[in-house]
């Protein structure tokens, strides 16, 4: 069993910046990809940034160039630092944790851009 916890979320000014953080704990040696998805009021949750066992990245056109994911020091420690954002990032910023064969949901952080 794995466990999965963002951290990080809050009210950010348009054009601010703000780093989210996720641990996974628990059977943790099976984690292989590591991912944000995002879900804002109303629409479906979408992929946002993904880094995989070798740290290949993945990212949705919409953040490119302002938000970069990156593993932590700490095993299964993922971070999302997001600059230049805008009102339309504002969303529930879940993070996603996969093994082979089983993917483990955190609970949300919610991320709020003023214009």
């Amino acid at each position: 069993q794995v466990q999965v916890v963002e951290s990080g979320g809050g009210l950010v000014q348009a054009g601010g910046s703000l780093r989210l953080s996720c641990v996974a704990s628990g059977s943790i040696f099976s984690i292989r990809t590591m991912a944000w998805y995002r879900q804002a009021a109303g629409n479906q949750r979408e992929l946002v940034a993904l880094i995989s066992s070798g740290d290949n990245t993945i990212y949705a056109d919409s953040v490119k160039g302002r938000f970069t994911i990156s593993r932590g020091d700490v095993k299964n420690t993922v971070y999302l630092q997001m600059s230049s954002l805008k009102p339309e990032d504002t969303a529930v910023y879940y993070c996603k944790a996969s093994t082979l064969d089983v993917t483990y949901w955190g609970k949300g952080t919610l991320v709020t851009v003023s214009s």
